[in-house]
């Protein structure tokens, strides 16, 4: 009776002891996307600043006069002058190499970034949730950024068409920060 008492014991231990560890997983996965999180806010603030620095550019509405509106997956827009090595004569080559410099740093701070900087008066659902989708109307610019991130939704792996073993491309936004950059003085 002892021995099947204490076969009893030690099985009840096992299932607390494997709830520990699944809650110390979730924990763990819970603090990275956190990390993500803040990460994504401060690179945000940060082309922020930029945006305010150059507010001369950052307030064209034209993304083909405003190098700061961008859409990025993965790929760095062409290389233009090297403020760092050559001279950037005009405000719009500055603005060039900042986005190129910032989009490089987001690329290897989130895994599977995207990121549209875009002109939008709703960049947020009727359920208040971000979307990628900009209405290029209004006067203000919006970073949004999202990351891969793990899901337990299958669905929304197989239908994003990306990702495998519960890693699922940002569907949506994990940030939408609106910029105001100024008024040209």
């Amino acid at each position: 009776m002892t021995m099947i008492e204490s076969m009893v014991a030690i099985v009840v231990l096992c299932f607390g002891m494997l709830g520990v560890v699944g809650l110390q997983a979730a924990a763990l996965q819970s603090n990275k996307e956190a990390r993500y999180q803040a990460a994504a806010v401060r690179l945000a603030r940060e082309l922020g600043e930029l945006m305010r620095g150059n507010k001369d550019i950052a307030i064209e509405p034209a993304a083909t006069d405003n190098p700061y509106l961008v859409e990025f997956t993965g790929t760095l827009p062409a290389a233009g002058t090297d403020c760092f090595v050559g001279a950037c004569t005009t405000t719009k080559e500055v603005a060039a190499f900042q986005i190129r410099d910032w989009l490089s740093r987001v690329d290897a701070e989130l895994p599977g970034a995207r990121v549209s900087v875009c002109i939008d008066d709703a960049p947020f659902d009727a359920g208040g949730l971000p979307q990628w989708t900009c209405s290029d109307a209004g006067g203000t610019a919006v970073v949004k950024i999202g990351w891969t991130q793990l899901t337990t939704d299958r669905a929304a792996v197989g239908s994003s068409g990306e990702g495998s073993g519960g890693m699922a491309r940002a569907l949506r936004p994990g940030i939408a920060l609106a910029v105001l950059a100024g008024s040209p003085e």
